[in-house]
């Protein structure tokens, strides 16, 4: 049966099993259940952790305050005042450096959240930080203004003007301002990924132009105290996390493993699979549905770097990627040429047999979404029956890599059901036209989903589609899983 007779014949389908495999042991698929129990309550502990330790260093930095004679600004009523203002500073500065850690994409962190949670985690706390600095910034003008009988607009000047540092600092904020504003989502989906990442790194400048002013100026470094100490370290440890893991660890990888491009394949138009080989492969440990930033030293290519996921489970001698072209970075990649010399970060992503909760998994994936599902899929150590692969496309054009998925559904006696067409006028629904006339629904193409892991890769607004549908089924958010990449 071939993809075009199937797909122009139903609009939904499912695979044909392969001859009855033996069923496994009983004890087989209780150990296999035993772990991914266990691998689950591991995720939770650490992340019970990770925010413990978020917590824990606001009460840290209050406490310091404290023991260092913070109290005594809030005996006078004339120092209130300047007192929250060094509060909010210092509270200020604590969550911006997490933030920064968040966005270092520190293996502990993408292992327990993923990619895109510790991302919009980071992006949550953007406003907050900056709403703190600019409190800071407010509340020590005016309560320096009291002391000296002077406007806020008139201590401002003064600091600028004669206190050491202060001008620099006026400048980081201003920074911040910027980096916080191009993180607004109506302001983001303007810019291109290029010029929102020059921006932010802005962010690691403010944090380098605030520090000099900390020394001189403020009680976070003052001699003889335990706040001096901890804010160093945590100065540190912050920027360490950020050079090590974004910088020295990628450099050092791309440089051991020797990523080259081996093959160009068109799948379809406008769309294509690149391999890559190297050497020691296996040790990047990488798995189906995991994602890794990609930059190809090929001409007018070499500048930009895009995540993108594999669209095959990796083998230990090559990684694959599947590119549709949506915009000037991925339509390059129609010329790159075998041999191009390829550096990566990665990788990265919790979309992986790691965040398994059950024993069932369904797999829902449309347009180049269907590429890590496949992935994943070929990944995944499920009995037979316990999965189901839902594909999703405008038309048969858009079922990218199509016979792979079929074949590994066989292989691995999972249903497969596509659908193909628009979606009905004037109906919020992920399905098709012809799937929601007949009355389709995730519970009817996937019986078991109450039951299973739901895994989705497709554009966000489908996304979002499915995710309701599901939870309207009961599904917990610990069994839906959608990383995203979007900046």
């Amino acid at each position: 049966m071939t993809m075009t007779m199937t797909m122009t014949m139903t609009m939904t389908m499912t695979a044909p099993y392969k001859t009855p495999q033996p069923a496994r042991r009983g004890n087989a698929t209780s150990e296999r259940a035993t772990a991914i129990k266990r691998g689950y309550k591991a995720r939770l502990r650490r992340g019970d952790l990770l925010e413990t330790i978020v917590y824990f260093s606001v009460a840290i930095v209050l406490a310091l305050f404290l023991a260092d004679g913070g109290a005594t600004y809030f005996i006078n009523i004339k120092d209130v005042a300047t007192g929250l203002g060094i509060v909010t500073g210092l509270i200020g500065s604590d969550l911006l450096l997490i933030m920064l850690v968040l966005a270092a994409r520190v293996p502990a962190i993408d292992r327990t959240f993923g990619h895109d949670k510790a991302l919009a985690l980071h992006r949550k706390l953007g406003k907050p930080v900056l709403y703190l600095i600019l409190a800071h910034m407010l509340l020590l003008m005016i309560g320096y203004g009291i002391a000296q009988g002077l406007n806020p607009v008139a201590e401002a000047i003064d600091m600028i003007a004669n206190q050491q540092d202060m001008s620099i600092a006026f400048i980081a904020t201003g920074l911040l301002i910027a980096v916080v504003v191009t993180s607004l989502v109506i302001v983001r989906r303007k810019l291109s990924y290029e010029f929102w990442y020059i921006v932010h790194l802005l962010s690691y400048a403010a944090i380098l132009l605030a520090l000099p002013h900390q020394f001189t100026q403020g009680m976070m470094f003052a001699d003889g105290t335990w706040a001096r100490w901890y804010w160093m370290a945590l100065y540190v440890g912050s920027l360490a996390a950020i050079t090590i893991f974004r910088v020295i660890i990628p450099v050092a990888s791309s440089l051991r493993h020797d990523l080259r491009v081996s093959q160009v394949v068109v799948e379809a138009p406008g769309v294509v699979s690149v391999t890559m080989s190297g050497r020691d492969l296996d040790a990047l440990r990488a798995q189906g549905g995991q994602f890794f930033q990609w930059r190809f030293w090929a001409p007018n290519m070499w500048l930009d770097a895009h995540p993108y996921s594999l669209s095959a489970h990796p083998d230990g001698r090559s990684l694959r990627i599947t590119v549709r072209d949506l915009g000037k970075g991925s339509g390059k990649l129609l010329s790159l040429k075998p041999g191009t010399r390829v550096s990566f970060e990665g990788p990265y992503g919790l979309f992986t047999e790691e965040a398994r909760t059950t024993n069932k998994a369904v797999f829902v994936g449309a347009g180049i979404g269907i590429t890590p599902i496949r992935a994943l899929l070929e990944a995944s150590d499920l009995a037979p029956h316990e999965a189901t692969v839902i594909l999703r496309g405008s038309d048969t054009t858009d079922v990218y890599l199509w016979q792979e998925t079929y074949d590994l559904c066989v292989e691995k006696s999972a249903s497969l059901r596509v659908l193909v067409g628009h979606r009905p006028r004037g109906v919020n629904t992920w399905l098709s036209a012809e799937a929601y006339g007949q009355g389709e629904s995730l519970l009817t193409l996937a019986p078991k989903i109450k039951e299973s892991d739901l895994y989705i890769c497709g554009p966000t607004p489908w996304t979002e589609l499915v995710i309701r549908d599901a939870k309207r089924l009961g599904l917990k958010d610990h069994q839906i899983h959608a990383e995203r990449f979007d900046f």
